[in-house]
């Protein structure tokens, strides 16, 4: 069986984790001077690095050649090629136990790890114990598992991994090293597609691999599943209209264009865009969704351009400089058009003709100026 691209080229070392710099330089520098806390909590969203970098602390701290070579240790990474090293990345290592704590939530199954934490390692030098969704948790069992992250045995790592760090009691919170993995940049997930394109004899255009980044919304992981959807199903040659059909998203140059027609008055084109996308079966309650979030994005250049800076860890640099192209045809009247795309977007979502709200939203605004 094929293995799934977001596992094939999962990272194996710290330096190959992308758009967490701050927090791999932490655990870096820790794995250098071999001081590894007892607990970790590992904040954020949904595919952002946390169980990859999870086991990559459970190779740091049962790495053989890092026992074994002072100078190799000194660089902090695990070698990847040892005994220890090999079980953990294919997922057979005894001593590195993953837990899921949405299935595995009550006190009864924090009583059976209180068990396992007793016992010492099998075949490494420490256990790790990778707890995903923590804040799953019940109350109970997080009051079971207080004591044991307070004063563990030296050969216990515990690293906590939460997409809701505000559901984690503050008692738990108190007794671990807290990291927050933030949203991946654009262009970062685009630069790592485009690699794993090469590698995999994969064509397809810059235009294919933005629409899948942005769909992804900051997910290494979505966006390499889509990658590997679209693979499947269309082989290894794979264009912009089918990323749109598979996602029923249109890419961003059709979302520009759109806009484009709204902000410079061309309503007879934006209707006839409209039409052309309702046709191609596109999804357009998220259009809507996504015409908003671009418009307003226009609309906050416009009264303050220092906010490109911010925009360019969404967007590629190619689209904020249309966003700021946009943002000079943006009037205090457009101000009247963002709300009006967001009225038809509420009226968009519950309507068995979700084309109507945006139509009258676009012919509102032409209305006006007439």
């Amino acid at each position: 069986m094929a293995l799934a691209i977001y596992r094939k080229y999962r990272p194996a070392t710290f330096g190959e984790v992308i758009g967490q710099e701050p927090i791999i330089a932490v655990l870096k520098e820790s794995a250098r001077q071999g001081k590894l806390a007892h607990a970790y909590l590992f904040s954020g969203p949904r595919g952002t690095g946390k169980t990859t970098t999870a086991r990559l602390i459970a190779k740091i701290a049962n790495c053989e050649k890092r026992s074994a070579d002072k100078d190799f240790r000194a660089q902090g990474e695990p070698c990847n090629a040892c005994r220890s090293c090999r079980e953990i990345d294919e997922g057979r290592s005894i001593d590195t136990v993953e837990i899921d704590a949405a299935s595995n939530r009550g006190i009864d199954e924090i009583r059976d790890l209180k068990e396992q934490v007793r016992t010492t390692p099998v075949s490494s030098s420490s256990k790790v114990f990778i707890i995903d969704e923590a804040h799953q948790l019940t109350k109970e069992a997080f009051n079971a598992l207080l004591k044991t992250l307070e004063e563990p045995p030296a050969y216990v790592v515990f690293v906590l991994a939460t997409t809701e760090p505000d559901r984690i009691p503050a008692t738990i919170l108190s007794r671990t090293q807290q990291f927050h993995f933030r949203h991946v940049p654009l262009e970062n997930i685009v630069q790592k597609l485009t690699g794993i394109a090469v590698r995999e004899s994969i064509v397809i255009s810059k235009e294919a691999l933005d629409l899948i980044a942005s769909a992804a919304e900051g997910s290494f992981r979505d966006a390499e599943s889509l990658l590997d959807q679209l693979v499947a199903f269309d082989g290894k040659n794979v264009t912009i209209r089918e990323v749109e059909s598979m996602l029923g998203n249109v890419g961003f140059d059709t979302l520009a264009a759109f806009a484009g027609f709204l902000l410079s008055g061309s309503t007879e084109h934006a209707l006839m865009k409209l039409s052309e996308i309702e046709d191609g079966g596109y999804n357009l309650v998220q259009f809507a969704k996504d015409l908003i979030q671009y418009v307003r994005r226009v609309a906050v250049l416009k009264f303050n351009p220092g906010m490109a800076e911010v925009f360019r860890r969404e967007y590629l640099a190619e689209h904020v400089l249309q966003l700021e192209a946009h943002a000079k045809l943006f009037t205090d009247e457009h101000l009247a058009l963002l709300k009006s795309l967001i009225r038809a977007y509420g009226e968009m979502r519950y309507s068995q003709f979700p084309i109507i709200p945006l139509e009258v939203a676009v012919m509102g605004e032409a209305g006006k100026r007439t």
